[in-house]
This record gives C-alpha cells, sequence and structure tokens, in this order.
C-alpha cells in the first residue's frame, strides 16, 4: 500500500492491511495506473479511535457488495446503476462517484469473501456488522426482489460476520411489508403472547437502536433510523393486529 498512501486518510484504520488491504490495494493501484484516481473517501479525519470509522464501514460494504454483485456469476449495468443510486442515498453524490470508482475495480478481482468478513468480525462492533448486513439486504433488493444466489451469499456472509440465523432473517423481512413478516422481524412466530411480543420488541429496540452506530457518522446513523422505524412498525402491525395497547 505504501506508494499509495498519499490517498489514505485518518478515516481508515483496519481495512490497510489483511484481506480488505488487497482489496483495496489492487482497485487503488488500477485507478492510479488508468489516471482515475479520485481523493479517497474517509479523508475527512484523522482522529484515532478504537471504534470502527464510517471510512472502515464504507469500504467494508463496498467489498461486500462487489460480493454480492458477483454472486449470481455476472455483473450487468442495471446493478451497478442499482448500487449506485443505493450509495448516493447514503453518501451524496460526489462520494459516490468515488465509491462506483472503486467498485468497478474491485469487482475485476477474485477474493475470499470468507476472509473478508473474518477481517470485519475480527474490528467491527456487533452493531455495525447488523447494519451492514442490513444494507447489504438494500442492495440485493433495489430490483424490487432478491435473487436466489443473492440470498444465499448473504446469508454466507452473516454467518462469516458472526450474525445469528434469527437476526439475519430479522433484517431480512424488513424490505416486506405485510403482517407475517412483521413477526419475523421482532424473531417470533404467531404463537407468541402478548408479553413476549412486548419483550422480543424491547430487546430488539435495544440491539438496533441507532445510537450504536454514531460513531459510524451521519450517513449511516440515518440509515439506521430507517431501519429502526422498520422496527417500530412492525410492533404497531402486530399490535394492532392483536389490539395491544
Amino acid at each position: 500500500m505504501g506508494k499509495y498512501g498519499k490517498w489514505i486518510g485518518g478515516g481508515l484504520g483496519f481495512v490497510l492491511g489483511g484481506p480488505i488491504g488487497v482489496v483495496l490495494g489492487f482497485a487503488i493501484g488500477s485507478m492510479f495506473d488508468h489516471a482515475t484516481m479520485p481523493p479517497m473517501p474517509g479523508d475527512e479525519s484523522s482522529e484515532n479511535t478504537s471504534q470502527v470509522s464510517s471510512g472502515d464501514f464504507s469500504i467494508s460494504l463496498l467489498v461486500l457488495c462487489a460480493a454480492i454483485m458477483r454472486a449470481d456469476g455476472k455483473v450487468v449495468v442495471g446493478e451497478l446503476d442499482f448500487v449506485k443510486e443505493f450509495f448516493k442515498q447514503h453518501y451524496g453524490v460526489e462520494r459516490t462517484r468515488q465509491y462506483m470508482a472503486m467498485l468497478r475495480e474491485m469487482l475485476k478481482q477474485d477474493f475470499s469473501v470468507r476472509q473478508v468478513c473474518i477481517q470485519i468480525r475480527q474490528h467491527v462492533d456487533h452493531a455495525s456488522r447488523l447494519q451492514l448486513l442490513h444494507l447489504l439486504y438494500g442492495v440485493a433488493n433495489a430490483d424490487g426482489s432478491i435473487d436466489k444466489r443473492e440470498l444465499e451469499e448473504i446469508e454466507r456472509i452473516a454467518s462469516y460476520l458472526g450474525i445469528s440465523e434469527g437476526d439475519s432473517h430479522s433484517l431480512r423481512a424488513m424490505y416486506y411489508q405485510d403482517t407475517r413478516h412483521a413477526y419475523d422481524i421482532l424473531e417470533i412466530t404467531r404463537e407468541a403472547s402478548d408479553e413476549e411480543v412486548k419483550k422480543a420488541y424491547r430487546k430488539l429496540a435495544v440491539k438496533h437502536h441507532p445510537d450504536k452506530v454514531a460513531h459510524l457518522g451521519e450517513e449511516i446513523q440515518k440509515s439506521a433510523k430507517e431501519k429502526f422505524q422498520k422496527l417500530q412498525d412492525a410492533y404497531e402491525k402486530i399490535k394492532k393486529e392483536r389490539g395491544i395497547n
């Protein structure tokens, strides 16, 4: 990574080493060779922190997006457009331009998704890993449905990241609107008692509270608030169905 160091700001930490560092180094090198190297996302901060930074998080998300997009063995323009719109919504136009340039280079690589996820798991707190997975489901669902191969890849990623099957299914269910999926979001069944419904909501409200990812920056916290709202909406649907006060 040495000769590319001038592109790297303090907003990146653990991603400069290990499997992610290899992927990132290839992308930066290819962009540099073709004279298309943009300023690196995450350059805005030089503060050292024990928590994962916004730059670390966004690069981790980018590498995992590349894995999802390659899951069906091909990458089409439509998928790139979906990811572009997704990142634009969360990061703005300029940072999205930078990310998409890097993504195109990452898509040319062969890398171990398992090793990348192990590195992320070692450095990223559980709340941030949940947010990563939630955003991956959003990317996969950008065209209104989740391809079977994309779903299988996300489920593998969830396992590698140390995210339980229940949490993974809860996050996926947030992209559906019917009451049945409301129960999935709360990680319970229709047979649950009213008290169990309330208990499940309280537990997940703590787990997914937006304050837990405040250190990742305003953009990611905004997305976390949207996720939290889906949890609240699911709870309200069940309460209304059951007549719970």
